[in-house]
């Protein structure tokens, strides 16, 4: 702490980012990244847009790109917005959208980022306890608030709503901002992009880092009506008018419009989870059902700080966070299938 530092910063407790290290070998199973990595198309657009352009500020907007997600989802460009990863989009989400005399409505166990941007902005916020399944229950947010967001599927639980508890939440809270923050959905979620038209308070915030496999380009965007979208453009404009450069324009135009990839390599992150699940149960874990491309799974009868350490021991790094409903639990991304026999070997080291 320093006698210089503004009273805001005294007071944050930052969000903890999870662990790169450079280890040889390394399987590395802790921020839910794809590891089949993005389309080469979108490397190829990246590598053309390396020339004498790079001297001039990049499109403000991200024009191309908000064309090329507007048109898959027959809307307007002017009813998306594009960021520096979803982070991004979600911290100015917060600001223009989600401070207001009532607190802020979002899961106890949940994107740990969400209270830092509360502690950040001065948001009032209120924690609502998932069920004993770990699971959202629409019914709880029925209660007085500013506004709420929710992750479907929720992380780090892998759980998801389906579309019609989505809707019903919007019409309960029709003078509310509902968030819903679908970084996980191309995994086996239902995406509330269909509902926008019909909603003025919805807005949905999604990610190329995890489905599109470029979370070293930084690329995140929302979708809403247009008031929703403009006051983030205001928001945007008040902080950095350049959020995308042009070398992740290109790149992200291309990964978006390859849809094959995109299916085909969501389709075997999908497959691995399935078989990963069967054989975690298998070595006495209860995994909870998810739509992610995440598992979460404790063990009966082993701690899950133990057998984290002992899988980085091995080169092998899962996610574990602390807290005393999630205490018990690691939360393991969906890898290759090599990577994902590589933990289970290990696990039935460890275990015996």
């Amino acid at each position: 702490m320093s006698r210089f530092w503004s009273p805001v910063v005294q007071s944050l407790t930052p969000y903890v980012a999870g662990e790169q290290p450079v280890i040889d070998g390394l399987v590395k199973l802790n921020t839910n990244e794809n590891p089949y990595g993005p389309s080469p198309r979108a490397l190829a657009a990246i590598s053309e847009a390396v020339n004498d352009t790079l001297r001039l500020y990049p499109e403000p907007t991200g024009l191309k790109l908000r064309e090329a997600i507007a048109a898959s989802h027959d809307l307007d460009p002017g009813e998306v917005f594009v960021g520096n990863g979803s982070d991004e989009v979600l911290a100015h989400t917060f600001q223009a959208l989600l401070k207001h005399e009532l607190p802020l409505l979002f899961p106890d166990i949940t994107y740990s980022f969400y209270p830092t941007y509360c502690g950040l902005y001065g948001i009032d916020f209120r924690e609502v306890l998932l069920d004993e399944k770990m699971q959202v229950r629409i019914e709880d947010y029925r209660q007085p608030c500013g506004a709420i967001i929710l992750p479907n599927p929720n992380a780090p639980t892998g759980s998801a709503l389906p579309l019609a508890a989505i809707e019903a939440l919007l019409q309960e809270h029709p003078d509310q901002v509902v968030v819903i923050d679908e970084a996980y959905v191309d995994f086996g979620g239902e995406s509330a992009i269909p509902l926008v038209q019909k909603y003025p308070n919805l807005l949905v915030v999604q990610t190329f880092s995890k489905s599109r496999g470029l979370a070293g380009l930084r690329v995140g965007f929302a979708v809403g009506q247009r008031p929703l979208i403009d006051a983030l453009e205001r928001v945007k404009d008040s902080f950095n008018s350049y959020p995308l450069d042009r070398l992740t324009q290109a790149g992200a135009v291309a990964a978006w419009e390859d849809q094959d990839w995109f299916r085909k390599h969501c389709d075997l992150i999908v497959a691995s989870r399935e078989r990963l699940i069967a054989a975690l149960r298998e070595l006495g874990f209860e995994v909870l059902p998810s739509s992610a491309n995440f598992v979460f799974a404790e063990h009966g009868e082993r701690g899950a700080v133990e057998l984290a350490a002992e899988l980085r021991k091995r080169a092998i790094l899962v996610r574990h966070f602390r807290g005393e409903r999630t205490e018990n639990f690691l939360r393991i991304t969906i890898g290759t299938d090599a990577e994902c026999n590589k933990l289970l070997d290990a696990l039935k080291q460890i275990l015996a």
